[in-house]
C-alpha cells in the first residue's frame, strides 16, 4: 500500500551549486566542476586525485561562527543543508519533541581525522580534548540537535553509498510509525582522506587514469569508456513528513514518497548483484502500488563503474523499466557516496517540478544505447512518478518510489 508521506523542505550543497536554486540551475544547465583535488589530507603531489571539490562553503550567517570553530566540513555541510531544508518546511512551528533527525553515513570525516592525526604528530598529550566528541560520526547529530533545538529522536545509519536513501527511509518510517510528526534525512559529505582514495583507488572503484589530463571527461556513468567513480563533495537534507500535517501547516510537497525497498545480497564483497537489485526495485514498487509501465523517469545509482553499471541496467530491463526516462546526476557532481542517495532524491525532485531533465555528460557511447537516454542536451519531460536507486558497498540496495504533488 502507498505510503502518504512528502517532502516539504531541502537543501543541498555540491561542487555546481550551494543552495537549492543554485544547484538547480546547473543541474539544467549542464554544469560540472572537475578537477584535481587539492585539500589538505586529500591532495597527492605524487598521484593527482581526480574529483569535484566545492570552494568556500557558503554557510548561513544564522549559523554562529563561534559554533564552526570546531566543527569538521561534514558538520558545516550538514549544518548548511538542514538550515535550508529547516526554514522552508518552517520547522520551527512545530514542537521540538515532535521533530527527528537521520543522518545517513558512516565513517564521514576521515579527512578532518587525518588532518588531526599530522598536526598532533609527536605532541599526543596536547590533544585537543574536542577530538573526544568529533571522531564519532553522532557529532553531526550533537550539532545539529544543539543549534535547532530537535529533541526528537536523532540518530546515524550506515549504508554506504546507500546512506542517503537508507536516510530517507528511517525517517519515513519514523513518521509513519507516529515518533515524531516531521523527520530530516541528511546525507552527510564523506570528506574522504588520501587514505580512502587509495583504498578505492586499489580495489578497482575509483578511477581515472585514462582521464587524468582531461578531469572533466573522467566521469563517465554508462559510457563504454567508464573506468571507476569520480568523487564529488555533496551534501543534503529533506524533510519527510505526512500529507496531513502538511496541509495543515499550508505546506506544498515536492513530491510523494509512495514506496520503498531495501534487498541485501548476503555478500561482504563489492561486486553488485542482479538479483539484489531486482528485489529491491520490485518492493518499491509493490509498496506504491505502481506498475512499472507508470514510472516516468529513474535516476539510477549510475557511478561508472564497469560491472556496477552494466547490472544496474540489467535490473531495469528485468524489472520492466525500459520505457522511463534515464539520466546520470553523478556525471555532474560526482560521486558523493553517502551523499549520494539524498542529493540525487533532490536533483530528482527539482527535476519534476521543473518539467526538465537535466544532461548526461560524457555519455557518448552508452553501453546500452537502446533506453532512453537523456544524453548531452536536457530535455522538456513532465514526471507523474519517478524511480531512484543507491547501492552500497556491503550488500545493500535501495530504490525509492516518488510521486508527483502537481
Amino acid at each position: 500500500m502507498a505510503t502518504d508521506l512528502v517532502v516539504t523542505g531541502m537543501g543541498v550543497v555540491s561542487a555546481i551549486g550551494q543552495g537549492k536554486q543554485g544547484f538547480g540551475e546547473s543541474l539544467l544547465a549542464g554544469r560540472s566542476a572537475f578537477g584535481v583535488m587539492q585539500r589538505p589530507g586529500r591532495r597527492r603531489e605524487d598521484a593527482p586525485l581526480l574529483g569535484a571539490e566545492f570552494g568556500e562553503l557558503a554557510v548561513p550567517e544564522q549559523i554562529p561562527r563561534q559554533l564552526l570553530r570546531t566543527a569538521s566540513l561534514s558538520t558545516a555541510a550538514a549544518l548548511t543543508v538542514v538550515h535550508e531544508a529547516w526554514e522552508e518546511a518552517r520547522l520551527a512551528e512545530l514542537d521540538p519533541q515532535r521533530i527527528g533527525l537521520v543522518v545517513g553515513g558512516s565513517n564521514v570525516q576521515q579527512r578532518e581525522l587525518v588532518n588531526v592525526h599530522d598536526a598532533y604528530a609527536g605532541r599526543i598529550a596536547f590533544l585537543r580534548p574536542t577530538y573526544a566528541l568529533s571522531f564519532m560520526d553522532t557529532d553531526l547529530c550533537g550539532f545539529c540537535t544543539a543549534h535547532f533545538g530537535i529533541h526528537g529522536l536523532a540518530y546515524t545509519v550506515g549504508g554506504a553509498s546507500a546512506s542517503g536513501q537508507l536516510a530517507v527511509i528511517q525517517a519515513a518510517q519514523a513518521v509513519l510509525s507516529g515518533q515524531v510528526d516531521a523527520c530530516i534525512a541528511v546525507g552527510a559529505l564523506m570528506d574522504l582522506s588520501y587514505w580512502e582514495c587509495q583504498g578505492f583507488r586499489a580495489i578497482g572503484a575509483m578511477g581515472s587514469d585514462r582521464f587524468a589530463a582531461s578531469p572533466e571527461l573522467a566521469c563517465r556513468p554508462f559510457d563504454r569508456d567508464h573506468d571507476g567513480f569520480i568523487f564529488g563533495e555533496c551534501s543534503g537534507a529533506l524533510v519527510i513528513e505526512s500529507l496531513a500535517s502538511s496541509r495543515r501547516r499550508g505546506i506544498g510537497g515536492y513530491a510523494a514518497l509512495a514506496g520503498w525497498g531495501v534487498a541485501m545480497d548476503g555478500n561482504r564483497n563489492p561486486d553488485p548483484s542482479l538479483r539484489g537489485e531486482t528485489r529491491a526495485i520490485r518492493a518499491a514498487l509493490a509498496q506504491a502500488g505502481l506498475d512499472a509501465a507508470a514510472i516516468d523517469y529513474v535516476n539510477p545509482h549510475g557511478t561508472g563503474s564497469i560491472v556496477g553499471d552494466e547490472t544496474e541496467l540489467r535490473a531495469l530491463r528485468e524489472c520492466g523499466l525500459s520505457q522511463a526516462r534515464l539520466n546520470a546526476t553523478k556525471s555532474l557532481v560526482g560521486h558523493g557516496l553517502s551523499a549520494a542517495g539524498a542529493v540525487e532524491v533532490i536533483a530528482t525532485l527539482l527535476q519534476m517540478r521543473a518539467g526538465r531533465l537535466h544532461p548526461t555528460r560524457n555519455l557518448d557511447d552508452p553501453i546500452d544505447p537502446d533506453l532512453r537516454w537523456v544524453a548531452a542536451q536536457g530535455e522538456a519531460h513532465r514526471i507523474g512518478n519517478a524511480l531512484t536507486l543507491s547501492m552500497g558497498f556491503g550488500g545493500m540496495n535501495t530504490a525509492l518510489c516518488w510521486r508527483s504533488c502537481a
